[in-house]
Formats: C-alpha cells, sequence, structure tokens
C-alpha cells in the first residue's frame, strides 16, 4: 500500500446483525395471513388478478412463506407444530377474506362445512411439512417439499383447464403451470443426489394426479 492512503476495508468489527425474535416472527407470519385473505377480496376485482385471487395455489405458496418466515425448528416436534401453524393460517386468511368481502358489500359466508375451510386442514398441514422438510438436509425431503408444491400449482392449473378455462382463459392457468414445472425443476437440482431427484419427480407427478382427482372427484 502506497503512503498516506487510507484502507478501503475498515479493521473494526462488524455487529451481527440481531435476530428477529419468535414472537415476532409469529404476529408477522399472522398479520401476513389476514393480510393475503384481505388482498384477495380486493384481488378479485382488478382486471388480471381475478382468476389468480380465485385460485388455492397462490394460497398455499403464500402459507409455505410464511410458515418459512416463523422459521419452525426442523424435528420430530417441530414437525406437528408447522402443520397445525398452517391450519391456523390458511384459515386466518379465510377469516379476512370473509371480513373484507362482507365489508365491501359483497355477501359471503364463513362456515365450518365450507368446502375450502374444510380444505385447508389438509392444505394447512401440507403446507407446514413443506416448510420443515424443505430446510432439511436431506436431499430426499428437500424434493419431496419441492415436488409437493409443484404437484399443487400443477394439479390446480390442469383442473381449471379442463373445467373453468373457457370462462376464466387459459393464461393465468398455463403461468400457474409453468411456475410449478419451474418448482418441480428447482425440487431436482436441490435434491443433490440421484435418490432425491427420483423422489422429487415422483412426488411431483403422483402428487399432481392426486390433487387434479381429488378436485375431480369433488366436483371442482
Amino acid at each position: 500500500m502506497l503512503d498516506g492512503m487510507t484502507p478501503l476495508v475498515s479493521s473494526r468489527p462488524v455487529a451481527p446483525v440481531p435476530t428477529v425474535p419468535a414472537f415476532a416472527r409469529l404476529t408477522m407470519a399472522l398479520g401476513g395471513a389476514l393480510l393475503a385473505g384481505v388482498l384477495t377480496s380486493y384481488g378479485q376485482a382488478v382486471p388480471g388478478l381475478s382468476t389468480v385471487s380465485n385460485s388455492a395455489g397462490p394460497w398455499f405458496v403464500v402459507a409455505v412463506a410464511l410458515l418459512l418466515l416463523m422459521r419452525v425448528r426442523v424435528g420430530r416436534v417441530g414437525l406437528p407444530v408447522a402443520m397445525v401453524s398452517g391450519v391456523v393460517l390458511l384459515e386466518l386468511m379465510h377469516i379476512g377474506y370473509w371480513a373484507t368481502s362482507n365489508l365491501r358489500g359483497y355477501p359471503d359466508f364463513l362456515s365450518i362445512t365450507n368446502f375450502w375451510v374444510l380444505m385447508a386442514v389438509p392444505a394447512g398441514a401440507l403446507a407446514g411439512a413443506v416448510a420443515v422438510l424443505v430446510r432439511s438436509a436431506d436431499g430426499r425431503w428437500r424434493g419431496a417439499a419441492f415436488g409437493a408444491v409443484a404437484a399443487v400449482l400443477i394439479g390446480e392449473g390442469m383442473r381449471a383447464l379442463l373445467r373453468v378455462a373457457a370462462t376464466t382463459g387459459v393464461v393465468a392457468w398455463v403461468v400457474e403451470i409453468a411456475v410449478g414445472v419451474a418448482v418441480l425443476i428447482a425440487g431436482v437440482v436441490v435434491a443433490r443426489s440421484p435418490a432425491g431427484r427420483v423422489v422429487a419427480l415422483g412426488v411431483g407427478v403422483v402428487g399432481t394426479v392426486g390433487v387434479l382427482g381429488a378436485y375431480l372427484l369433488l366436483g371442482g
């Protein structure tokens, strides 16, 4: 270094970034779920967003994202906690949507017998499992998590092309399928082992058939 020049890099230690307390992460996730329901109600009136706002796939992805924000610990205890939390978050989305729609003058009914309220139980449990397994050290579990998300998106997109595309158009559903395929490819990449890749593809393909079959069987 030339004499008189000031070092470009400081030798002072950098203070660590403070971690967000668990309670703060929890409240942000719960508030985010309610906000997602509120935005869904408004989004249904926006051209270009109405189709997405009437689909279940985005809610599932949002639930997974909020669960990742909560950072539930990986392990035997963390898995059931995350699965229960996933159900709670999806039901809070329903509450946010219900309250906002009624306040906007669009009557909506929330009941334990409502189809989507009931479906939030298995969907929320799956979202919780995905949020935990995607952080697993085992590539097979990571691949399975990505495959499950891909299955939800691809399966719903295929169902929509078969049943409702005539009234909603095909663009949004093709995009949803494309995103699902991209997630599945990402799952194959992050699996990092032949067995993990097989698991990712297997869960993605079998799960897609399962999601599509469930929709058609339940009259969706």
